[in-house]
């Protein structure tokens, strides 16, 4: 997948380009849904698929005050969207001036200046631009003038059908805050993933017999609810570990305002990954944290959780 960070720096294909334009916060199955249809009207009209996203997410620089935790990191949205098969994605960097910008200079600008735009297909209900003035209506009138399409879909509803609410990253922040991390990996169309530099820690999991990688992830990042999880620690290199995690303020050595930390025990594993950078996955959630009577009976239940873990994570995926 080619990316293009500045779109004064973008060529147009000559055979044009089917665009969807979103923050894309997690590539999750409605996403996916829209980059299916952006795909098959590429094939069928021989054109690039593209996808314009933005970093930071806008809502930090309109909004900072309830901007959303994040999914996703860039390099990770970036990843997913190859993943997809997305041919091109335009990262436009969103900052004040941007955020006033009108949707008609964004229009002329990015989807017919940098990406010569065939087709525009986006959500339903999507808006754009200083003070959101864009929108699919909008899109359309101005394609009338370009020489675009605009589709405008309704994301899936998957897993969510029963509820009737349609697949977004809102609900997928709602049930990893709650803890659901199989709810949320239904509608993310795969286990919910964090990044981040293992760090040096107390070293109170070896001293229970559990030593642990103790990940700093980035503050902007959304972690599931405080618990035990099972799940899975990815290296750089692409090794993957099946891994017991524990995700809190650990309350049997610590007061409540402690630090939130999100350990895993690797199973079957002893080496040193201090200083990199690891993959933490969330398959399923165990229990909650607990405050422990001793510290004879927390070894006992990390036992039972190392051991419930193993049964649920072989064979490794």
């Amino acid at each position: 997948m080619e990316v293009v960070t500045d779109p004064a720096e973008c060529t147009g294909d000559p055979a044009g380009a089917i665009v969807t334009i979103g923050a894309y916060d997690g590539v999750h199955l409605g996403h996916r849904a829209v980059i299916d249809e952006v795909r098959q009207r590429a094939r069928e009209r021989g054109c690039r698929s593209a996808v314009v996203t933005f970093d930071p997410h806008p809502a930090y620089v309109v909004r900072p005050e309830s901007a959303p935790l994040l999914l996703t990191d860039l390099d990770q949205k970036l990843e997913l969207l190859a993943d997809a098969g997305v041919d091109r994605t335009l990262v436009v960097h969103f900052d004040e001036a941007r955020s006033k910008e009108s949707a008609a200079d964004f229009v002329q600008e990015v989807l017919v200046g940098c990406l010569g735009a065939r087709a525009v297909v986006v959500g339903h209900d999507f808006h754009f631009g200083h003070r959101r003035e864009g929108s699919v209506p909008f899109l359309a009138a101005m394609g009338a003038q370009h020489g675009f399409d605009v589709v405008g879909l309704h994301l899936t509803t998957g897993s969510d059908a029963a509820e009737g609410e349609p697949v977004s990253s809102t609900r997928i922040r709602q049930l990893l805050g709650a803890g659901d991390v199989g709810g949320a990996a239904a509608l993310l169309g795969r286990d919910h993933e964090v990044r981040g530099v293992v760090e040096r820690g107390d070293r109170r999991g070896r001293e229970l017999g559990y030593p642990t990688a103790n990940v700093r992830v980035p503050g902007q990042v959304q972690l599931p609810a405080d618990g035990v999880y099972a799940g899975w620690y990815v290296r750089p290199d692409g090794s993957v570990h099946p891994a017991c995690i524990s995700l809190g303020r650990r309350p049997t050595f610590y007061e409540e305002q402690g630090d939130r930390i999100l350990e895993p025990y690797l199973l079957d594993f002893d080496e040193d990954l201090y200083g990199e950078v690891g993959r933490v996955r969330f398959s399923s959630r165990l229990r909650g944290q607990e405050r422990f009577a001793s510290t004879d009976a927390l070894i006992a239940q990390m036992a039972e959780d190392v051991a419930r873990t193993r049964r649920l994570l072989t064979p490794t995926p």
